[in-house]
């Protein structure tokens, strides 16, 4: 069954719920919301998402909405699959969680990066992948580049986690969109 997943490729949200199945190897096909139009807003969307937000997914008959919670149920839904996103020991799935959070409610300077090449140690997790839609806004359309780059291991960390090819496929789908 293909995961339907709802919102727009050129939206950060949904853009880190893409990556995360991307990661895990989870087939999915994105329905268009034209956010443009308010099409989030109207009475049939709000029943899939109640705050008329993006991204929303349907899998089978299960719903769900939110992105990071998104992310968390397909990486623990295919733990066995595709890249390990939450770590393996019970330590590791902690610093995964804790460096989720504070992507999710204080986007500020990674010190932690001084200390590990990812955030949440030393492999890509859900907390490093959380972060790539809005670093990508920092690094392009927000001009801010400077913040990163400046930071030599904050630069070095964008540097990887930007080329991974599963993130490299969402910016090749949000291109595709653009041109569309």
């Amino acid at each position: 069954m293909v995961v339907k997943v709802y919102g727009t490729v050129n939206a950060a949200c949904p853009q880190r719920v893409m990556v995360c199945l991307i990661e895990k190897e989870v087939d999915f096909e994105v329905i268009h919301v034209d956010l443009e139009t308010g099409q989030q807003k109207q009475p049939q969307f709000l029943l899939r998402q109640p705050f008329g937000q993006v991204p929303a997914i349907e899998d089978g008959d299960f719903k769900l909405f939110e992105s990071r919670a998104i992310a968390r149920y397909y990486a623990t839904k295919y733990a066995d699959q595709g890249t390990n996103l939450l770590g393996t020991t019970l330590e590791e799935r902690a610093l995964v969680d804790q460096w989720l959070e504070v992507e999710g409610h204080n986007f500020n300077n990674l010190k932690r990066l001084c200390e590990s090449k990812y955030l949440a140690g030393d492999a890509f997790s859900l907390a490093d992948l959380s972060h790539l839609p809005s670093m990508r806004f920092l690094m392009n359309e927000g001009g801010l580049e400077h913040l990163v780059k400046d930071r030599k291991n904050v630069h070095s960390w964008w540097i990887d986690i930007s080329n991974r090819p599963t993130w490299k496929k969402v910016m090749d789908m949000m291109m595709k969109n653009k041109q569309a």
